[in-house]
């Protein structure tokens, strides 16, 4: 069972103790990512994730020095967030809090240091976006999908451009505004007590002032009314055909709805898109369906790469026909069941790891919930619902369909 408590300087923290580990687990998740971005510049918080690695106030090496503890460290960003873990053995995990902490003081903002991570992320642009088939499909589908909300612009940046010119002055401001204890969770887990937990969380992160955070003025994404359509073509080997309908946030109640909706439409070879699109129509070599998972109102996405001589516009009627099949034809107890019950043992399973549950503790902690009302939220789910939020999802105004054809 979960314990939570907060310092005086905001800093929420969570704890869970597994004692057959000999190990512990420090997530800190910063409640920052590419949505906090100025338009002019973006890629920081992306930028971020690396820098936070470049050195802080009193660690020129973090890398090294959780290495030395015998332990390892990674992180991510996305649209909403940026996360960063470490994992050491149980009698190291003071080295822990004391390398998350410095970093949370204070970066080092070096020239040397933003030079260094500056090219590793444009070569991380050149290499994902540029140089690979449908590498630029992000870009291409987020501009669709988004006309106001930041979400239009992927986490990996706009254009090379926006970070090759970042300034230090823009580093050392996002930093000050956004990397606060007051913005953030730390997550722990593993073979540490509640009353370590405190103890260390107290003498490394006590001390860190709290900051004033940037507040989010931008627009929320008007409705969408009418349904946009772009070709797009690149060094491709088959046309892939993506389909997005703007779906609720994941605290909204019919987020869970999507996501089986999705489940049922492309999880596992007894999945409609599967059995339908894949195996009997002869149309697509693959078809999935998906969604981003977002903090605030995202995108449920239809997507097939077609198989040579098909028609695109009969693709794009099948992908769209199999899933509003779930509004004629709604699954029937023992598909939905099977979806539910898909979805419970990933959770568990996905949880036993104390590492896992770590980041899952703190992104709970950050929307505010637990994930025993996430798991109540989609064993409630019924065949109505399902209808219900398919006949709203996969209306033709609502589309936004990209068409990514070879040169």
């Amino acid at each position: 069972m979960a314990t939570r408590f907060t310092l005086p300087n905001g800093l929420r923290v969570v704890h869970e103790q597994d004692s057959a580990t000999a190990m512990v687990a420090l997530d800190v998740l910063y409640n920052v990512g590419a949505r906090d971005e100025h338009p002019d510049h973006t890629g920081m918080a992306h930028l971020f994730e690396h820098l936070m690695f470049g050195g802080s106030v009193n660690i020129a090496d973090f890398d090294g020095a959780i290495e030395q503890a015998g332990g390892r460290n990674n992180a991510w960003t996305n649209q909403d967030y940026t996360n960063f873990y470490d994992i050491v053995p149980a009698q190291n995990a003071e080295t822990a809090f004391w390398l998350e902490s410095d970093r949370m003081l204070s970066l080092a903002f070096s020239d040397k240091a933003l030079e260094v991570q500056r090219n590793v992320v444009m070569e991380e642009f050149k290499q994902v976006c540029l140089n690979q088939p449908y590498g630029d499909l992000g870009h291409h589908m987020s501009a669709l999908a988004y006309k106001v909300h930041p979400y239009r612009t992927p986490v990996i940046g706009k254009e090379l451009g926006h970070i090759e010119s970042v300034t230090q002055e823009q580093v050392r401001e996002f930093f000050r505004t956004h990397y606060a204890p007051n913005n953030a969770v730390l997550a722990v887990t593993g073979n540490i007590t509640l009353d370590e937990t405190r103890r260390l969380a107290e003498k490394w992160f006590g001390p860190i002032p709290r900051r004033i955070v940037a507040p989010r003025t931008y627009a929320p994404e008007p409705e969408q009314t009418e349904a946009r359509r772009i070709v797009v073509t690149g060094n491709v080997p088959q046309t892939l055909v993506v389909i997005s309908y703007p779906m609720p946030s994941c605290t909204n109640p019919d987020y869970p709805v999507c996501d089986i909706i999705t489940d049922l439409l492309a999880a596992g070879r007894t999945s409609r898109y599967y059995r339908r699109l894949v195996m009997e129509s002869g149309l697509f070599s693959s078809a999935d369906a998906s969604i981003t998972g977002s903090e605030e109102p995202g995108q449920l996405l239809l997507q097939g790469m077609l198989r040579d001589g098909v028609s695109v516009d009969e693709a794009c009627d099948a992908l769209v026909d199999v899933a509003r099949s779930l509004i004629v034809n709604p699954p029937d107890d023992h598909e939905l069941q099977s979806a539910l019950n898909r979805f419970e043992t990933q959770q568990v399973m996905s949880n036993i790891s104390y590492v896992n549950l770590a980041s899952t503790l703190a992104l709970d902690e950050m929307r505010n919930t637990t994930q025993a009302k996430t798991l109540a939220c989609y064993m409630g789910i019924t065949r109505e619902d399902i209808v219900r939020v398919a006949s709203y999802i996969f209306r033709q105004e609502r589309s936004s369909t990209l068409i990514y054809c070879p040169q």
